[in-house]
């Protein structure tokens, strides 16, 4: 006979389904409360090297989220028989596979792309957002919430780059996903577009405000 569920406690209820309190706080936390970039301060030399431009910061975000809701899942679902003494090899092996795919795959539909985006994308293997998800949430916790939380932790960081990217495109470039956004009046009226949003300091300085603003909207402090 199966268990019977109204017998457990409310709590044990509420976080037992498909998309009960821990899917929902593993996948909605890492949006904002606890977001890998802005909160983790983790990923952050790619937030700065591959945002000159949105359809860049978009193809790296969706390419994170994927690798880190895929590892957490596969990660979870083994790791009750991974040794100890060889997790961080394991989790490695796993997320180097599900970055080897992504790479491949950007090959073969977005070449040109892939080849702006660089090493970067190779260097997803090593990204900290992927292994402190592993480390600390899917070597603990069953596929589904582990998946949910790498899914939530990619599209968190995912936000930041398309938030940074967005700023420097159009101030740098005067351009959005390639398109003019500034008309050409400015222009002729003595608008120019910031150098400074091409290069790394602008971003940094972008990514610096945007923590700030964060941190005082949800009223975070260090503890």
């Amino acid at each position: 006979m199966g268990a019977d569920v109204s017998a457990l406690p409310t709590e044990t209820k509420a976080e037992s389904g498909f998309l009960g309190a821990k899917a929902k706080k593993a996948f909605v936390d890492p949006l904002s409360d606890n977001n890998p970039v802005t909160v983790q301060i983790l990923g952050i030399c790619s937030s700065l090297a591959v945002t000159t431009q949105v359809q860049q910061a978009l193809v790296m975000g969706i390419a994170v989220a994927v690798c880190t809701a895929f590892s957490n899942a596969a990660l979870a679902a083994i790791r009750n028989f991974i040794p100890s003494s060889i997790r961080i090899i394991v989790q490695l092996a796993v997320i180097s596979v599900l970055v080897i795919v992504v790479d491949e795959v950007l090959k073969a539909y977005m070449f040109e792309l892939e080849q702006r985006l660089s090493v970067f994308i190779g260097l997803i293997i090593t990204n900290c957002i992927l292994m402190g998800r592993a480390e600390a949430y899917a070597m603990a916790n069953p596929p589904w919430p582990s998946f949910l939380d790498g899914l939530g932790n990619g599209v968190g960081y995912g936000m930041i780059l398309l938030t940074v990217g967005s700023f420097r495109e159009i101030l740098g470039s005067g351009t959005w996903f390639g398109f003019h956004v500034v008309p050409q009046f400015a222009y002729d009226a003595g608008y120019a577009n910031n150098g400074m949003m091409v290069l790394a300091p602008g971003a940094f300085v972008l990514l610096g405000l945007i923590i700030w603003a964060q941190r005082t909207w949800t009223g975070y402090r260090e503890s």
